[in-house]
């Protein structure tokens, strides 16, 4: 049984930022590094996501000399600030897996700035739950949910996530992308559940609408102090610019990125976004909009819907378990994406 992070340690905890694109990740983890006390660090560490994979585990040697060789010639080490050669002794003779790594990366910066813990920023941790909980048995994962057929809206803007060819068009794209978003949102309350000391669900509208108090619940939880005053007045990140997908349609937009879908989708598309994930929507506290008649699901999107589910959750199996999953992975581009990215693609 994997521990929970106890009382006397949770103020030093690691705390991992994580849910489907779109969702707010960016700016919570911005509020976090706000409020004093967590190490600023702006780079991205894809252990899990991209050089276990390619690589292999770190339990062997010669798996963690082709991991720190890639590693060190990426952004994302340049942004630690640190110097390559005692980071690379510690990563080479202390670690054996992915937790190993970022606690060895994460501790040396901390320990840089004097900071007291750290945080962690990426959206697609919310697939690792179980694994990081395995390997850091202290850590403390921030899952943030948004309403998916806003981030169905979101991703099909920017092209972040790709659906099968066939299904292109606009309401079968946006069917896609809104199930691909039920398969993170459930894969992370799912795996998150296994841990319920240790896992937080904040969603996306309360920390728009109410961020004091929703801040508070989620400082209490982690042991911390996100005073909204303090965090409004350092500003980092995303709370000074905007991330938005509809960021050049002006300041307006900006302002208000609660409820896009209303005024953005056409009446079939939210028809067909409700009858494919309705449940999933109603589940997570979003009442749906159309009456039953109107979200009657047809032969092509129930196809959609057991096919998608299915064919990424053997992607992700692939990756993990096949040469060929290992090899499709790797790219030195993504080694050097922000540690929280403008576009915040999720390409299939």
């Amino acid at each position: 049984m994997v521990p929970t992070a106890s009382l006397s340690d949770r103020k030093h905890a690691p705390v991992f930022v994580m849910g489907c694109h779109r969702s707010g990740t960016n700016l919570l983890y911005d509020m976090l590094l706000s409020s004093g006390g967590f190490a600023i660090y702006r780079g991205y560490l894809p252990i899990y996501k991209i050089l276990i994979p390619r690589f292999g585990s770190m339990s062997s040697r010669s798996h963690r000399e082709k991991i720190l060789e890639t590693f060190l010639r990426s952004k994302g080490f340049r942004r630690t600030g640190l110097d390559a050669e005692p980071l690379s002794t510690r990563i080479l003779n202390e670690c054996r897996n992915g937790g190993d790594f970022i606690r060895v990366v994460m501790d040396a910066v901390a320990q840089s700035q004097q900071a007291a813990r750290w945080a962690v920023y990426d959206p697609d941790n919310v697939l690792r739950v179980e694994r990081i909980k395995r390997d850091l048995p202290n850590a403390l994962f921030v899952h943030i949910i948004r309403d998916g057929r806003d981030i169905a809206l979101s991703l099909k803007k920017m092209g972040g996530f790709a659906p099968l060819p066939w299904d292109r068009s606009q309401t079968e794209s946006l069917v896609a992308t809104s199930l691909y978003w039920e398969w993170m949102v459930r894969k992370g309350r799912a795996d998150g559940s296994k841990f319920p000391a240790d896992y937080i669900e904040i969603h996306y509208e309360d920390l728009i609408t109410n961020p004091r108090e929703t801040l508070g619940k989620l400082g209490g939880f982690i042991d911390h102090d996100l005073d909204y005053d303090r965090i409004q007045r350092a500003g980092l990140g995303r709370l000074s610019e905007t991330n938005s997908s509809f960021r050049e349609e002006g300041r307006q937009e900006k302002l208000n990125p609660l409820g896009r879908w209303k005024e953005r989708l056409a009446h079939a598309d939210v028809a067909a976004i409700e009858a494919t994930v309705g449940e999933c929507l109603r589940e997570n506290g979003y009442e749906l909009s159309l009456p039953a008649a109107e979200r009657r699901r047809g032969l092509r999107h129930s196809w959609m819907r057991e096919m998608y589910p299915a064919f990424l959750d053997s992607k992700l199996w692939l990756k993990w378990h096949t040469p060929v999953g290992r090899f499709a992975n790797m790219s030195v581009l993504e080694l050097d994406e922000e540690p929280a990215p403008v576009s915040e693609s999720v390409r299939s």
